[in-house]
């Protein structure tokens, strides 16, 4: 199925996004670590098969990444919530399970922990800054997913056990051999586990 290249404007900056499927319901908002981009998800199949399993797919790069300007660093956590936020109302998308790997837990999980009705389930890929958030955990209200490759040795797995016993519905799962970017590692094992949440969540 064909992949779409398309920008928007938030907060007066462009940023470039890559989107499949049809524009439904049942959206998936995947942002990406500090070494990859949108286009990671088109390379490693997730988009194509998102949208041949009948999901809508963005991508999105964040400020400063791929094709999109500005500075993710220079923002404070405020301007981070905001500029999710934003996002989704430019985008029009509603209640997305997002897909939080590595860095983007930096401007994802404030934005999720003041605002989780926005969305419908929370795939964590090992993202940073857990430990920051472990008093306001519990106020994440959607069912999550962690997946930690088995040998990542930039956050340990202790922080995956933070999250998912911090949440009412939360799961964890270890994708052998894999490390820090477990879903380059073993893309056929992160699809399996990603289309099972995403089947469990986002129901007609």
């Amino acid at each position: 199925m064909p992949v779409a290249s398309k920008s928007i404007e938030i907060q007066s900056q462009n940023v470039h996004y890559l989107e499949s499927g049809t524009h439904c319901t049942k959206t998936v908002l995947l942002l990406h670590g500090a070494s990859f981009k949108a286009e990671t998800w088109r390379q490693i199949g997730t988009l194509d098969i998102l949208a041949k399993e009948g999901f809508h797919a963005v991508a999105v790069d964040l400020p400063g990444f791929g094709e999109s300007v500005g500075s993710f660093e220079s923002m404070d956590a405020k301007q981070r919530k905001q500029w999710m936020s934003e996002l989704l109302t430019t985008l029009e998308i509603e209640r997305p399970v997002v897909v939080v790997p590595s860095m983007s837990g930096r401007i994802a999980l404030p934005w999720l922990i003041a605002d989780s009705d926005a969305t419908s389930g929370l795939v964590a890929v090992a993202p940073v800054t857990i430990p920051e958030h472990t008093k306001n955990l519990g106020k994440i209200g959607i069912p999550v997913l962690a997946i930690w490759g088995e040998k990542d040795a930039l956050v340990p797995e202790e922080h995956a056990d933070q999250l998912v016993e911090a949440v009412a519905d939360g799961e964890k799962v270890i994708i052998r051999g894999a490390g820090h970017a477990a879903y380059m590692n073993d893309p056929g094992a992160f699809h399996f586990e990603l289309l099972n949440f995403l089947r469990r969540v986002l129901t007609e």
